[in-house]
């Protein structure tokens, strides 16, 4: 059986998506779950854009993994059982892609082909979004009291792992009648997306749809923390994005006081940081609106006994090999409005982190880590 995902944060979006997928191969289902208050699953069930089914699943407990294991993978093995050769899964707001598939592997493994992960958004809501300080339940996007991502956390996540982000207007302005495409922050959340997700097909309302072109492997390469995929473009419109690296590890004290600058204005900041205090460890850097952490990832390849060649997946790895360090170094991106963001400014204080030659004489473990690595700033 073929399947397709939706994620969203916004149902209106997910709809308008999972309907248009649906219309895009023969024998289609469209199936809705959604997590209603009092931890209870809602299942909605579309056979050519008529409602065939519709069922409520009470849970013990009400959080998305439950709701995906419990519901939507069982739904999923039912109509296995059925005529439909294509299943459009609309998932819950808030509910990550890469979980849904690692479910689905599991339980129904060579059964199923994935052939689009797909990301609905209204992109004249995208940049408040991405800088929204509340958590998902605190917002409405769920019912699940218990997760505390934020908007962006969620979305900068599905960016990574999906192949195609389709474009819609959501509930919000469908209510208020007021769906206007050729906006300026329409238009802004269209650009801010392609820096987003280089990698994924961009879907507007009248554009062809590229079934097919999911890939699990890349998928979870380029949602790895840590690796860091830029546009080929480093700017769109009003947005742009700073790539740059430096060979030598980072003093953590001068890298903890120009964390700051490095984040301000930042709509998502990432990378993998090659810190002096801790040497050996793969450290990696997430900001993403208003929330920046570090997050120790384990060891770099070069301090493992296996090296390369037991880490032959590791694309990072490889193209980033140097003759004396190996994979260790500093790599680190910054996408954001181009008013906010200064290259010289980001490229200065990296390079200013840098262990100068004395300190590269002496013993690293004498540098001290100011911080906790998995705390948030």
């Amino acid at each position: 059986m073929h399947l397709s995902l939706v994620s969203s944060l916004d149902t209106q979006c997910r709809q308008e998506a999972t309907f248009r997928l649906g219309e895009t191969h023969g024998n289609s289902v469209v199936v809705h779950h959604d997590l209603l208050e009092g931890y209870v699953v809602l299942r909605r069930i579309f056979r050519d854009g008529v409602l065939i089914e519709r069922a409520e699943t009470p849970l013990e407990h009400g959080c998305l993994s439950c709701t995906v294991r419990l519901d939507v993978v069982p739904t999923v093995e039912r109509l296995m059982d059925t005529d439909c050769a294509h299943v459009v899964l609309g998932l819950p707001p808030g509910v990550a892609t890469g979980l849904v598939v690692a479910e689905l592997t599991a339980r129904l493994g060579a059964n199923i082909f994935i052939d689009n992960a797909v990301l609905a958004v209204d992109p004249t809501e995208l940049e408040h979004q991405i800088w929204d300080r509340h958590t998902l339940f605190e917002s409405g996007f769920t019912s699940a009291r218990g997760d505390d991502r934020t908007s962006g956390e969620f979305l900068i996540s599905e960016f990574a792992h999906v192949d195609t982000v389709m474009v819609q207007a959501g509930l919000g302005a469908q209510l208020a009648g007021s769906v206007d495409k050729e906006s300026t922050d329409w238009h802004s959340g269209v650009q801010l997306m392609t820096q987003l997700a280089p990698h994924a097909v961009l879907v507007e309302t009248r554009d062809d749809f590229r079934p097919r072109c999911y890939d699990a492997r890349e998928a979870v390469s380029r949602s790895r923390l840590g690796a860091v995929r830029v546009p080929v473009q480093d700017r769109s419109g009003d947005f742009c994005t700073v790539l740059h690296s430096v060979e030598r590890p980072l003093h953590p004290q001068r890298f903890r006081e120009a964390l700051p600058r490095l984040a301000a204005g930042s709509h998502w900041l990432r990378g993998r940081l090659w810190m002096a205090s801790a040497p050996a460890q793969r450290i990696g850097l997430t900001g993403i609106g208003p929330r920046v952490w570090l997050e120790n990832t384990g060891r770099w390849v070069a301090d493992q006994e296996e090296g390369l060649r037991a880490n032959a997946g590791d694309a990072d790895a490889i193209l980033a090999w140097h003759p004396r360090f190996g994979d260790r170094s500093t790599v680190v991106a910054v996408t954001g409005r181009g008013e906010d963001i200064d290259g010289g400014e980001i490229r200065s204080l990296l390079d200013a982190c840098q262990l100068t030659d004395e300190e590269m004489s002496k013993d690293f473990a004498a540098l001290e880590d100011p911080w906790e690595l998995e705390s948030r700033l």
